[in-house]
Formats: C-alpha cells, sequence, structure tokens
C-alpha cells in the first residue's frame, strides 16, 4: 500500500497546485497527516503564543488522483485513522465562540491510551475525524488557506468525517487535487473553543471518480445519513445554503415539486452545527438515507 509522507504541505488550497504523488481510483493509500500545529505543541509550559502560526494547518498533498477531471465527483472512503498517543487542546485569548472571556493562554497535553483520550482524569472514548480535507477550488473560487471552508472542502471541521464515511467532492481541476490534515482525536460539533484534541494521525483513503456528474458543496456519507457541508458567514447564511441544497436534492431525487420537497425537508432533515470558530463556519444538512439513497441523489444529477 502506497504511503504518502506527511512532509510536503500546503496551506492554500488552489486552483493550480503541483500535485506530490498520484493514485488510481479504487486504489487504497496511507496519508501520513500532521497536528494542526505542525507538531510545534509539546509541552504545557510553552507559550502558545510564540509558536510560529505561518506553519500552523498544513494539509499533506495535493495528490493526483487518475481520470479525475472538471466536472466529475471525487469520491474518497475513510478506511481508517490512526491517531498517535498524544495531543492538543488550547485555549487562546480572544478565539474560539467564548474567546472575549480567556484571560490568558492554556495548553494541555492529552494522552492517547487504548482507545481513550484522557482529560484530568477523565476517561474520553476517541472517534478520529479529519478537520481539513479538500480539492483544488474552482478558479472563479479563488484561493483558500487551508484554515477555511469553501465549495472545494477545505476547514470544515465536520465531526461525521471519520471512519466509515464517504466523502464527495466537485472536482474542478484536472485530477482533483487531494490534500489533507488537522486531524482529532475526538471533537464536540461546535468546535466551541478553537481546537478539538489535535492530533498526528495516518489516514487510510480510497479514493473513485464519478464521471460527469457535479455537486456544489462537499458531501459526506455515513451508515444513515447524507450530508451536505456548507459555510457562511454566520449561521445563518450556512444554514440557508445547507437546506437550500438539500431541499434541491430531495426534489430532483424523489422526482416532487419544490414546495412538497420543502415540507419534507422540515420532516425529515436535520440541521448540525459542525464549527463556529473558522473564518466562515459550517453547517451540514443531513438527509436520511431511508429517504434519499446517496446514489439515487448521484443519479438525478
Amino acid at each position: 500500500m502506497k504511503l504518502i509522507r506527511g512532509d510536503r504541505v500546503i496551506y492554500t488550497f488552489k486552483y493550480d497546485m503541483d500535485y506530490i504523488d498520484k493514485v488510481s481510483p479504487g486504489e487504497r493509500f496511507k496519508v501520513v497527516t500532521n497536528d494542526c500545529w505542525f507538531q510545534q505543541v509539546q509541552s504545557e509550559e510553552q507559550a502558545i503564543e510564540k509558536i510560529d502560526f505561518n506553519i500552523v494547518n498544513p494539509a499533506t498533498g495535493p495528490i493526483y488522483v487518475e481520470g479525475a477531471e472538471p466536472g466529475d465527483i471525487l469520491k474518497v472512503k475513510i478506511i481508517d485513522i490512526a491517531v498517535a498517543d498524544y495531543g492538543s487542546a488550547v485555549v487562546i485569548p480572544n478565539e474560539g465562540l467564548l474567546g472575549d472571556k480567556v484571560t490568558k493562554p492554556v495548553v494541555k497535553i492529552i494522552k492517547v491510551e487504548e482507545e481513550y483520550a484522557i482529560f484530568n482524569g477523565l476517561k474520553l472514548s476517541i472517534d478520529p475525524m479529519i478537520g481539513v480535507i479538500g480539492v483544488a477550488p474552482a478558479l472563479e473560487d479563488g484561493e483558500w488557506p487551508t484554515g477555511s471552508p469553501w465549495h472545494h472542502g477545505g476547514n470544515m471541521d465536520t465531526t461525521d468525517i471519520k471512519i466509515g464515511s464517504t466523502l464527495y467532492f466537485p472536482v474542478n481541476q484536472y485530477g482533483a487535487l487531494l490534500a489533507l490534515g488537522d486531524c482529532h482525536a475526538r471533537m464536540g460539533d461546535g468546535e466551541v473553543c478553537v481546537t478539538g484534541l489535535e492530533i498526528k494521525a495516518e489516514v487510510t483513503l480510497e479514493v473513485d471518480v464519478i464521471k460527469h456528474k457535479s455537486i456544489v458543496w462537499p458531501i459526506v456519507e455515513t451508515d444513515e445519513y447524507v450530508m451536505v457541508i456548507t459555510s457562511g458567514d454566520s449561521l445563518e447564511s450556512a444554514s440557508y445554503e445547507a437546506t437550500s441544497q438539500a431541499v434541491e436534492y430531495l426534489k430532483n431525487g424523489l422526482e416532487i415539486s419544490w414546495e412538497d420537497s420543502y415540507m419534507l425537508a422540515s420532516l425529515v432533515v436535520d440541521l448540525k452545527i459542525s464549527q463556529v470558530v473558522d473564518p466562515k463556519v459550517t453547517v451540514r444538512a443531513a438527509i436520511p438515507k431511508y429517504v434519499l439513497p446517496i446514489n439515487k441523489l448521484i443519479e438525478s444529477l
């Protein structure tokens, strides 16, 4: 199995990027990801404000997927996320949802032992996820720092981007140009304090290409749901876009009127907050698969 090391990274998702490796549809491969600090945070005594923030949020890649062309969909299945034996969480003044209440920076080093994170004596079961994962953005969308989410993916910080889930991205550039990083051993929806349990990881992925089908925003598929992941300047704008996307998918996939689709969405679609601490906030609209399975959604595109 191919191993893509974590020493070649990007800090900006661009339309034109030099890829570091190639994979083929159906291929399974491993990607080493750095934690969001690029392993700079090693001690609870160090001053978080003195780290080099120019190298924060590295994403390993980009990775060229053979056969992916503009107008296709890149399918990425998450097979495994093996995390390191420790990670970190921090409190930083003026960062996070309650940043105005923070009076001093605090660093917490958190050990991971036998599938549990040990926090002040509490044993918290880990549930590894990928914070940053995306592809080359469309030319008209411009460039996006790895700390921000948008149509291409990026820093979506969505807890459902985890082992067993499958992601779908719009392909805007030949090869799609996939990159990923910022894994968390666990995180609550919202990521309210600006970090999850930030940790280095080795991610096993399998990719495929869905030809001649296109989507606007990333989709994550779990055992129970198909979720549209959207971002905006506020929870209201992100929720509006997520709901609009879900209603259109229901309308086209079930071949019903827009009005019926809108009503159905109010009955079965759950809006879930992904994160509220990045430059744009992220919301996902979860459609139950018993209502609209992913194959039916894709067929209707």
